[in-house]
């Protein structure tokens, strides 16, 4: 048993209720962990990365930026810095802390980790949607639509008013790299009308947000939500707090107008900003080891049964950190896919159908919603699991905890292959054998907020984009008068 104490939020400057916080500080919330949740297989435990390279990745994460995982970060510390009564439970999932650094993947982490990584998120999401963090800001992630030349011009519009002399900080702004020798964005131009600007506007491309995600202090996009999905896709780990500006379609996560761009980055940078951070999810695609051996397979048997010593069933060929969804469907083949489906290492049902979606609560209004899934508000720590087009009558959608590993799995008996793809991309075949592991990444989605309510702001999202629950008013009963009655009365005894 461990106790485990309320997020302490001193790596930014926080203006808030401070009696609000400390009342809400003394209370601590007490987890016993089932030993029997201890088990994880072995495939799942090798990792795709070197361990040096996870040390330092786990270094960067420490003194990274990136405001949110500073809090977590420090959460943690101020955790294990306290008592924690010890026994057998902590041995067995605590045996060094070289598999604590080394375990950079969510679905390296045993039970108790998952649930304590998942308890520590959703505490500091409940704290940062009602208070206001004022940042340093001084590095700026400026991503625009991609193929529409109309955002060109007011992507230049907000550059050359972050890198004026009048702003009170000299900012440094990144654009992507296609932009520097666009005639309409002008770079050449931008910086000869001030030569203030040399040196400030730089240019970013894949490898940059990948390798050194640590740059950039703050993140501005011009589009609609699929822009904002291709931010989340560009900052697998570490991601910067993102303000987005609607200039797409329907605008679920794009909260600010374009218009009053000037007023509200001054706002956000002056007076602080709120933040609603994102469940996001990690997906690593394992491959099966044992297809080509003559013996007949079970994937259910491999997937909940005892592996051999140095006998690996899988191994991992690749992860993703999505905001949206993992599909899991048929792909190009003309009959429909055959999915298994695993929740903890407990087989779960097989799904006959199109396929099967599997979202986070951002992602509840996309595809899932599409499939005939539940909306689900952005808050709700959960897993949304629907098929698509099941070939049968008594598939219901359902939700799971967020502190469940879930996979799905081609079974080695399947009549073709199936393809998954991750928020639209990377579409990736899943030969018969292989599976999916889906589990809540450790890095939310960090999406800036209009002040005011989130819970009212999304029923009006629902509301506007997709006519949720409209109807004409039924009309009320206008009730007869006592003389019409009356009248009528004596006409029908006549």
């Amino acid at each position: 048993m461990e106790r485990i104490n309320e997020p302490q939020f001193r790596q930014a400057d926080i203006d808030g209720d401070s009696s609000t916080s400390e009342s809400e500080n003394r209370h601590a919330l007490e987890v016993v962990f089932d030993e029997e949740n201890a088990k994880r297989r072995k495939s799942s435990l090798v990792s795709s990365e070197n361990p040096i390279l996870a040390q330092q990745a786990a270094k960067k994460r420490e003194r990274t930026s990136c405001f949110v995982h500073q809090l977590l970060e420090n959460q943690r510390k101020t955790r294990e810095s306290q008592p924690a009564i010890a026994n057998d439970d902590d041995q067995l999932h605590n045996k060094s802390p070289e598999t604590h650094n080394q375990a950079v993947h969510s679905r390296l982490l045993t039970k108790r980790q998952l649930s304590e990584m998942a308890i520590g998120v959703r505490e500091l999401s409940k704290k940062l949607g009602s208070i206001r963090l004022k940042l340093k800001v001084k590095t700026i992630f400026l991503l625009t639509k991609a193929r529409d030349s109309d955002l060109i011009g007011l992507t230049r519009n907000i550059t050359k008013w972050l890198l004026s002399k009048e702003r009170d900080t000299h900012y440094t702004v990144y654009v992507e790299n296609t932009l520097e020798h666009n005639r309409t964005f002008d770079a050449q131009g931008l910086v000869s009308e001030d030569p203030s600007h040399e040196g400030r506007l730089k240019y970013w491309d894949n490898e940059l947000c990948k390798k050194h995600p640590h740059l950039f202090d703050f993140a501005v996009t011009l589009g609609g939500d699929g822009t904002l999905l291709y931010a989340s896709w560009l900052f697998q780990r570490i991601v910067p707090p993102v303000l987005s500006f609607a200039l797409g379609s329907l605008g679920f996560l794009t909260k600010f107008d374009y218009a009053d761009y000037q007023d509200t980055l001054t706002t956000a940078f002056n007076d602080g900003i709120t933040v609603s951070l994102r469940l996001r999810f990690e997906a690593t695609i394992m491959r099966t080891q044992t297809a080509q051996d003559d013996r007949k397979h079970d994937l259910i048997e491999e997937l909940i049964g005892e592996e051999a010593e140095n006998n690996l069933t899988h191994k991992p060929d690749g992860s993703y950190t999505i905001l949206n969804d993992i599909v899991v469907d048929r792909g190009p083949n003309p009959t429909m896919s055959s999915t298994e489906l695993f929740m903890d290492d407990r087989f779960m049902t097989s799904v006959q159908a199109d396929g099967v979606c599997v979202a986070t609560p951002t992602g509840s209004t996309a595809y899932n919603l599409a499939a005939g899934g539940s909306l689900c508000h952005p808050e709700n720590p959960v897993i949304l699991v629907t098929a698509i087009c099941a070939h049968t009558l008594s598939f219901r959608p359902v939700v799971l905890p967020d502190t469940v590993v879930l996979r799905a799995g081609v079974p080695y008996d399947a009549r073709t292959s199936s393809w998954a793809s991750f928020d639209g991309r990377e579409r990736v075949e899943l030969h018969p054998g292989d599976y999916v592991t889906i589990s809540a990444s450790r890095y939310p989605f960090a999406n800036v907020m209009p002040q005011g309510s989130s819970s009212e702001d999304w029923i009006c999202s629902i509301s506007r984009t997709l006519n949720w629950n409209s109807r004409q008013r039924q009309k009320s009963f206008k009730e007869w008068e006592e003389q019409h009655v009356d009248e009528k009365s004596r006409r029908l005894k006549k």
